[in-house]
């Protein structure tokens, strides 16, 4: 059954499947207006008539019912996608989009399109995304409309979603989770189940997080150059680099740092590296063993804690599933600095840093993804903020007061050489080793780079600095 369902994704994937995999509310446009992350195209207007709360019938619950069991086994059922069309409700159009994920291309893909058309009145093939992926043009257009899902939504895609990996059953089974599940789709890859310190490699295929990876000394550090990118994290006093070409490979650490346990998860989709406080002082109990699920939302990675299968927002730590989204888990952060190699380690001599093979004998491209993020999100984020373009790299940063704020990073980084000062709502950027670290009122606050795509959707409400009109 998995090799059925794999089989049609393949052209899709590419890259893709070293991807990575949270959510929340969509900040996108209910009116349905808003630009394509993609060239410069405008989503139309939302289907008109949408029910917002009426049960679906019989024959539509019957036909979706149908078109799931049969991409199961991957062929869609004969005749199960008319019935769905033929229901006029365009909530459902949610489904053929999350069919659409798993369908083969040719038939079956142009036949989930032409439903998706009778059911919203629009022709998604003038977006640009559309030749790369129809499932990404009609995913980004049910995004900008934010369409209500229909009844028994998350049922029915947890049933398409756990042939393929039984391992997400837990998410699905939340009734009263915060997961918007309109958002979620599947990042080519499976979840990373293995036990705290398993360095082994996924059998099925996941994104192996690494656990308590060995370090070495800045001097030891020698084998990566000194132009390459480093995530740098301080602790209690305490200073570790994470390379960013381990980083795109594992995409999550969990270790100790000054006298804390730390989870730290890196987005490469989302260009986002952030440090997570996962200890007892932290949340009580037991420490916290962050994994990556396989699954995306808005292209941002869904993160999970191994032991409880509670689903973590990843830009905000907040807990949206499971016994600790019950208890209200929300996890602290510490700042994340984006800097060279070299310039970090002369800024903090006395910095470690991930050893060469990661603890596991294994070597390393300097640039796993070889561009793959240069052209834009690849995966569904809906309409994006247009102060900045999608993929402009900024420093987000959360106020005392609760407000959001993105310093567009080169332009504070230039701004700070000129010897201006760079604040916004209450905080100001300083300079660390070529990077930028965030304060206020001289205490420090969590602060990393992401695209602004990212920032933006999680904090639709942010403040920019330079104000753009």
């Amino acid at each position: 059954m998995h090799r059925a369902l794999l089989i049609g994704l393949l052209p899709l994937l590419g890259m893709a499947a070293i991807a990575c995999g949270g959510g929340e509310s969509t900040g996108a446009a209910p009116d349905g207006q808003g630009r394509s992350a993609v060239g410069a195209y405008e989503f139309p207007a939302a289907p008109a008539g949408v029910p917002s709360a009426s049960e679906l019938d019989a024959e539509t619950r019957a036909a979706i019912a149908d078109a799931i069991d049969g991409a199961g086994v991957g062929v869609l059922s004969d005749g199960a996608v008319e019935r769905i069309a033929a229901s006029g409700d365009p909530r459902v159009a949610w489904l053929l989009a999350d069919l659409l994920r798993f369908a083969q291309a040719g038939t079956e893909q142009n036949e989930l399109v032409a439903a998706f058309e009778q059911l919203t009145g629009v022709d998604p093939s003038p977006d640009p995304s559309y030749e790369a992926s129809p499932w990404l043009s009609v995913t980004n257009h049910l995004i900008a409309w934010d369409l209500p899902a229909p009844p028994g939504y998350r049922e029915a895609k947890g049933d398409l979603f756990t042939a393929l990996e039984p391992g997400w059953r837990p998410f699905f089974a939340g009734a009263d989770s915060e997961i918007d599940w309109r958002l979620v789709s599947w990042g080519g890859v499976l979840i990373d189940d293995r036990p705290l310190g398993d360095g082994g490699p996924c059998e099925r295929g996941c994104i192996p997080a690494l656990d308590d990876p060995p370090l070495t000394d800045a001097d030891g550090g020698d084998w990566y150059p000194d132009e390459r990118i480093v995530f740098g994290v301080e602790v209690g006093g305490e200073a570790v680099a994470l390379p960013k070409n381990l980083m795109e490979v594992h995409e999550m650490v969990n270790m100790d740092l000054g006298g804390r346990r730390l989870g730290i998860p890196y987005c490469t989709l989302c260009g986002s590296a952030q440090a997570y406080f996962t200890d007892r002082e932290q949340v009580g109990g037991e420490d916290l063993v962050l994994r990556t699920s396989g699954l995306l939302s808005r292209s941002n990675k869904v993160m999970y804690e191994l032991g409880s299968g509670s689903v973590f927002d990843t830009f905000t730590g907040e807990a949206l599933s499971g016994p600790l989204r019950r208890r209200g888990v929300e996890l602290r952060q510490a700042g994340v600095v984006t800097a060279t190699w070299g310039e970090w380690k002369a800024e903090h001599p006395d910095t470690r840093i991930l050893a060469a093979d990661g603890g596991l004998g294994r070597d390393y491209p300097l640039d796993p993804l070889g561009g793959r993020d240069d052209d834009g999100p690849i995966f569904p984020v809906g309409p994006v903020d247009d102060r900045l373009p999608a993929q402009e790299r900024v420093v987000g940063v959360i106020a005392t007061s609760g407000d959001a704020v993105a310093f567009e990073a080169d332009e504070a980084r230039l701004a700070i050489e000129r010897g201006e000062a760079v604040t916004a709502s209450g905080v100001e950027l300083v300079a660390d080793a070529g990077g930028l670290r965030a304060s206020e009122n001289g205490e420090e606050l969590p602060a990393h780079e992401a695209f602004w795509f990212a920032w933006s959707q999680f904090h639709p409400d942010t403040g920019l600095w330079p104000e753009r009109e």
